[in-house]
């Protein structure tokens, strides 16, 4: 009896030296636009009305709060504090070298029941100058539904002048400011890289599986009709004379435009990359279309059709299903995906990293 009070206290005085992967319990909460129940049918959460977005496997918090955004385990305990307690474990020393303890990715689910308004966000080095942040935020869409002729946004489709685009944000010209922007007719399965600076939207009723740096940068360009201040909240505190010198106001060249846009990338019969090559410095997404084998490393998984299973190296095999979303620790070594469409997300190449602006 003793041994084993003794053998209990030095176990819980120790860290844990392997993780399982967990299913994700659901992540919805309140934003300022409307939607979310596509979400709630997907991932089994609260849904709508003002829920349209849910962040998996966040260790990101919302803009300005302390809490919201974070995920949680299963067993109730938030996946940062989880990493932080055990970190070699979860990312592996290679990724703790480049990184530390940022799991350099936040993946969201996006189910809009309203245009999304035009905006856009900072890049690293606006983002260090001004906000004292490592991360700006480029991110990536994968489109898993779309309605007939529904489309985004991407980038001026002619040169601004800055004053004159200050002009129709304080008029809040919302037709003017949505006609600036080079518009693009999408349907599932294409996957779009939007870089730090560019100004974008999207439709209503657009589901996306979203991709994005580690934080919540947004600044509005408009917000009639949305339920958000953005006179006080839509410029990150810093007044939108100085945010809008983190906008692009040139258009996208067209190979510049080309190298965002990959087209039915969910057709494939074999594991690939679904996002464009310029993504790799900021993160990375893989489709498992029914099979799939993964080096080990910190990963989040959406089972976004099918049901089967993942066999892991050094974890028991889990059962997956559409909806389940999973977050898997490096310490599971190497996995098998069967039966199940998967997207993989995960940290970017450490090299691309580096220099990604």
């Amino acid at each position: 009896m003793v041994a084993k009070f003794i053998l209990g206290l030095y176990s819980l005085a120790m860290p844990e030296r392997v993780v399982i992967p967990a299913k994700l319990p659901s992540n919805q909460f309140d934003h300022f636009y409307r939607g979310g129940n596509r979400i709630g049918a997907l991932r089994h959460g609260p849904g709508g009305p003002m829920r349209p977005e849910e962040w998996i496997g966040s260790i990101t918090t919302r803009f300005g709060e302390s809490e919201q955004g974070l995920s949680r385990l299963p067993d109730g305990r938030f996946l940062k504090d989880a990493i932080s307690k055990n970190p070699t474990a979860w990312l592996g020393q290679e990724h703790i070298d480049h990184f530390g303890l940022s799991i350099e990715v936040l993946v969201k689910l996006l189910d809009p029941d309203q245009r999304l308004p035009v905006h856009f966000h900072p890049n690293k080095a606006f983002a260090k100058q001004h906000l004292g942040l490592d991360h700006g935020k480029t991110e990536a869409w994968i489109i898993l539904e779309a309605p007939d002729g529904a489309g985004v946004g991407l980038g001026f489709n002619a040169t601004q002048d800055k004053s004159e685009l200050l002009e129709l944000v304080r008029n809040q010209d919302s037709n003017a400011l949505l006609a600036s922007l080079r518009r693009t007719e999408v349907k599932a399965g294409d996957a779009i890289l939007v870089p730090a600076g560019v100004a974008h939207a999207i439709d209503s009723g657009i589901f996306v599986l979203e991709l994005q740096e580690p934080t919540d940068l947004s600044a509005l360009l408009e917000w009639e009709g949305f339920a958000v201040d953005g006179i006080k909240d839509g410029h990150l505190g810093l007044g939108f004379e100085t945010v809008t010198d983190a906008l692009m106001l040139d258009p996208l060249t067209e190979s510049e435009f080309d190298s965002l846009v990959l087209r039915d990338v969910f057709s494939s019969t074999s594991m690939r990359s679904i996002l464009p090559l310029k993504a790799d410095g900021y993160f990375r997404a893989h489709l498992a279309p029914g099979t799939g084998d993964f080096e080990g490393g910190f990963a989040i998984a959406l089972v976004i059709s099918g049901s089967g299973s993942i066999t892991f190296a050094n974890a028991p095999d889990m059962e997956i299903t559409k909806g389940d979303a999973l977050v898997i620790p490096h310490s599971a070594g190497s996995y098998s995906i069967t039966g199940a469409h998967v997207v993989i997300s995960r940290p970017p190449v450490a090299s691309l990293a580096k220099v990604a602006p």
